[in-house]
């Protein structure tokens, strides 16, 4: 090696000795000329010769033959620039492991690129090689093979969404036999059990580790506290602070996916996390599927979300019927009006309820329940639901929770209630006191104008104060807290109505309620809540934290769902059962990045290597070029290069000026010539930008369409001005209508009744079909009848049952765009146009129909951008992309009936046509 330079075949440079020998060689010939004395000589006095040859070699010519020998020798000696350092090669053949986890994901192409390394020197050493995943063992002891049959795989090597099992891994190696070198590439995760493999390995052979950069951050499944959801990121190698933005996925109003919210959070320098918090309204916070750390790439970034985000159901229960009369005055109007907007809502009797099992059930002014009733409550709010209790006449004026609590009140009420600030008392109405740090509705502002004037009050004890969690100004509580179980039971001191206070008027009656209802489901699941419960994999998470749909997975028991560790069975994902989805994510609550400690025996070496570069190819060409610059050098000497530097003059002034001769073409002689070389499908220019924007890409979408299901493959949507451009290029031309568009000049109006007789076909769009379907009825309607006037336009109809735009190319009945009428209008049938016996269609119209017009806004339909997606949302959730596709199916009929006429109304499709019919 001579610095960062090594040769393959280092005794070859020893032929540089022989480059002054070469020198002298070179400098001798021509040999130098022996002087003769010749009288005659004077008789050649003032001639001149035009062709001369020099004594000897110039010293520059001398040099370049000497520079392209010398750069020959090292080409051949093999020269290799930052070669690998020689690593002591270990005994018996070479063996490759690699966690495969998703912690490897991050830097799984370095990863690749450090294994084909290792397997060019295995060839160049001629050792067979192994190579294993512990995510993926084989059922067996490893094939060891030629590491040219390894070197093809390892491209199609990817991370597992899940660890390594340890255990699982060690009884393989068990029945490894030695001597073997083992090269481990780790993911820097401390896996339980990771020490004993280690142990194993090293009793092999030659033990060397490769670890990826420490720094790895991953996000714990998002969880609900006060109102916010929040989220923890756990952070590996955390060195210096970073900065971190977390993404809120999810589908938008049209079903389209997009990113909802963001929110960033700092992790500092030596903190193993750190929190980040999303303050988003209910609508939005159902509609998010997943949180993804930004620009990560594993499966540990990627926190899907359940049903624990979604709407809630809420029961309403009163103690009698809402008075229609009175709808201000009945118990149950205002939580209904401040309920409905973020959770699903349920009344009926007690029992029925219970049945249903809800999250959050609401009591509004309920003191006395049936034994049977005050049972079945007890044991649902023990399993997690919450119970909330609201004050009133008939609770003030019953014996509950006088002497004790109870199992379904928080605390023990006085007898009687207090009244303030009415006509017989002496106090003011109360105001709320600021809700304090430990309180749910810590941080909820609190309007002036909410007052109380009549409560029940909770007797006085020495743990009222914990179970309080909010209370009015003068420390009386307001709404009190306990548990039951694994659920809660809240009391709000007050009515559900504005009798008694005004709270369910404000804003924060509303935001209270929120608080509250959020914590109602518990995130995670016990096993024996899952026991004796299958579920059915939806999506699923690959190690690069890419969703994928399921497919045929089979399903997975509540038990594993619930506790067992990830693996091939058990993959992170969205799972469903009858009444509702979970989701099993890489990171839990519980699970913290611990990184791997390694024996100080064991070698541990990074990832990030400078590949070697093989530099014979340069030094070998780099010898010709010099050799050809040497060839040319001896012509110029020899005075012969004069005629050869005319010749390719005169070569490159033709290749030049070739094709500024072809270029010169007409605007009108370049559009033919777009047109022509291939099917080019054109719209109207309207002068409005937006609306030719959407065409153009609507003709875009459908020509990518008709180039991926049948054979025609359409060059680029063309816009054309009915003022100046030619229009007979173009089989179809979609014109969109506009309120304000210009009527065309008579000039257009002759070129466009040509273009229909010439067997054109012109589709008129309005895009109302919304507003008013087809008619007059909308400018847009208007706008046609004054545009149509002047064309040559045959009588019209709806489209029949049996013409042969529903057959075309697929069999459709509807006609929809971006909007769903069935008012689309074609050339009228003849008079005499029937149904022959035994025939399924009429012979209808011979030729193609010339125009087509509705409104139901095709090219927003078909509008695709440049990577293919849709621009435009079509109808709602699956529902409107079928309606999407059909719009696709009904654009590829039309073009195909442009191009191929009444092909399909031939009797000869008959057979097959009744056969996909079903008749």
């Amino acid at each position: 090696m001579i610095g960062p330079l090594a040769f393959a075949s280092p005794l070859l440079l020893l032929a540089l000795i022989g480059l002054p020998v070469l020198w002298w060689l070179l400098r001798a010939v021509p040999p130098a000329p022996i002087k003769r004395r010749f009288p005659g000589i004077a008789l050649l006095l003032g001639l001149s010769d035009d062709e001369s040859q020099t004594d000897k070699t110039p010293w520059w010519l001398l040099l370049l033959r000497i520079v392209a020998v010398a750069a020959a020798i090292i080409g051949f000696a093999g020269p290799v620039l930052n070669p690998q350092e020689e690593r002591a090669a270990g005994e018996g053949p070479l063996l490759i492991v690699m966690d495969g986890s998703w912690a490897s994901a991050r830097d799984w192409p370095a990863r690749q690129n450090r294994v084909e390394l290792l397997l060019d020197d295995a060839a160049r050493a001629g050792r067979e090689v192994a190579l294993v995943q512990l995510t993926n063992l084989p059922a067996a002891a490893p094939a060891f093979q030629a590491a040219n049959a390894w070197a093809p795989r390892v491209p199609t090597l990817a991370p597992a969404p899940y660890g390594p099992d340890m255990a699982a891994a060690l009884d393989w190696a068990a029945t490894l036999d030695g001597p073997a070198e083992v090269f481990w590439f780790s993911d820097g995760l401390a896996h339980p059990g990771r020490d004993a493999l280690t142990e194993r390995f090293a009793a092999l052979g030659t033990l060397s580790v490769f670890q990826g950069a420490r720094d790895l951050i991953a996000l714990a499944p998002p969880r609900f506290e006060d109102g916010m959801v929040r989220g923890t990121l756990s952070r590996l190698g955390a060195e210096t602070p970073r900065e971190v933005t977390i993404v809120a996925h999810g589908l938008d109003p049209a079903g389209l996916p997009r990113d909802l919210a963001r929110a960033s959070a700092t992790v500092e320098a030596g903190a193993p996390t750190a929190e980040v918090s999303f303050d988003l309204p209910p609508e939005l916070r159902n509609r998010i599927t997943r949180f993804e750390i930004a620009g990560e790439r594993h499966a540990g970034a990627v926190a899907l979300t359940d049903d624990a985000l979604q709407r809630r159901q809420v029961a309403l229960i009163s103690a009698g019927a809402d008075d229609e009369q009175q709808t201000l005055l009945s118990p149950l109007h205002y939580l209904r009006q401040a309920l409905e907007p973020t959770a699903d809502l349920m009344e009926g009797a007690l029992s029925d309820i219970l049945v249903a099992s809800p999250d959050v059930i609401m009591l509004a002014d309920i003191a006395t329940l049936a034994p049977e009733e005050e049972a079945g409550l007890v044991e649902w709010v023990e399993n997690g639901g919450l119970l909330v209790r609201f004050a009133g006449p008939r609770l003030a004026a019953s014996d509950l929770a006088r002497d004790a609590a109870g199992p379904l009140m928080p605390v023990r009420l006085r007898v009687g209630g207090r009244t303030v600030g009415g006509a017989m008392s002496w106090g003011e109405p109360k105001a709320l006191r600021p809700f304090e740090e430990g309180s749910p509705f810590f941080g909820l502002a609190i309007p002036s104008d909410v007052q109380v004037t009549s409560q029940v009050v909770a007797q006085p004890d020495p743990t009222l104060s914990e179970r309080t969690i909010a209370s009015l100004s003068d420390g009386t509580p307001l709404v009190t807290r306990a548990s039951l179980g694994q659920g809660s039971v809240i009391l709000f001191h007050v009515t559900a109505n504005a009798e008694w206070s005004s709270l369910p008027l404000s804003g924060l009656f509303v935001q209270m309620l929120e608080r509250l209802a959020i914590s109602t489901r518990p995130v995670a699941p016990e096993a024996e809540d899952l026991e004796g419960t299958v579920w059915t994999p939806e999506e699923v998470l690959d190690g690069f934290g890419v969703l994928r749909d399921a497919g045929t997975r089979p399903g997975v028991t509540g038990e594993d769902l619930a506790t067992a560790p990830l693996s091939a069975e058990v993959l992170p994902g969205l799972y469903s059962g009858e009444d509702r989805r979970l989701a099993r994510n890489v990171m839990r609550p519980e699970t913290a990045l611990v990184a791997a400690q390694w024996p100080a025996d064991v070698p541990v070496e990074g990832m990030s290597v400078t590949r070697p570069t093989d530099l014979m190819a340069a030094f070998l060409t780099a010898a010709l070029v010099l050799l050809l610059i040497d060839a040319l050098a001896a012509l110029w000497l020899a005075g012969r290069l004069g005629r050869l530097t005319q010749s390719a003059a005169v070569l490159a002034a033709a290749l030049l000026l070739a094709p500024e001769a072809q270029a010169q073409l007409t605007p009108d002689e370049e559009l033919a010539l777009l047109a022509t070389s291939e099917a080019t499908l054109a719209y109207v220019l309207t002068g409005d930008m937006e609306v030719d924007e959407t065409s153009r890409a609507g003709l875009q979408g459908l020509s990518n369409t008709l180039y991926q299901r049948t054979s025609v493959e359409p060059a680029p949507p063309i816009g054309v001005d009915l003022e100046s451009d030619e229009l007979a290029f173009f089989p179809m031309l979609y014109w969109p209508v506009t309120p304000d568009q210009e009527i065309p000049s008579a000039d257009a109006y002759r070129r466009l009744n040509d273009y229909l007789r010439g067997g054109g076909m012109i589709v008129f769009d309005t895009r109302d079909a919304h507003v008013g379907g087809f008619g007059s009825g909308t400018p847009e309607g208007r706008r046609l009848q004054a545009i149509a006037g002047p064309l040559d336009i045959p009588p019209l109809e709806p489209i029949p049952e049996d013409h042969v735009l529903t057959r075309t190319f697929y069999l459709l009945q509807d006609f929809p765009g971006r909007h769903l009428s069935r008012d689309v209008w074609v050339e009228a049938a003849p008079s005499d146009a029937e149904q022959i016996e035994g025939m399924p269609f009429r012979n209808l119209n011979d030729g193609v129909t010339p125009v087509l017009i509705g409104g139901n806004d095709w090219a927003a339909a078909w509008a695709q951008d440049a990577r293919g997606r849709p621009l435009y949302p079509v109808g709602r959730g699956q529902a409107g992309e079928r309606q999407r596709e059909i719009a696709l199916r009904f654009g590829v009929n039309l073009v195909m009936h442009v191009l191929s006429g009444n092909y399909k109304s031939d009797q000869v499709h008959v057979p097959a046509l009744l056969d996909r019919l079903g008749q």
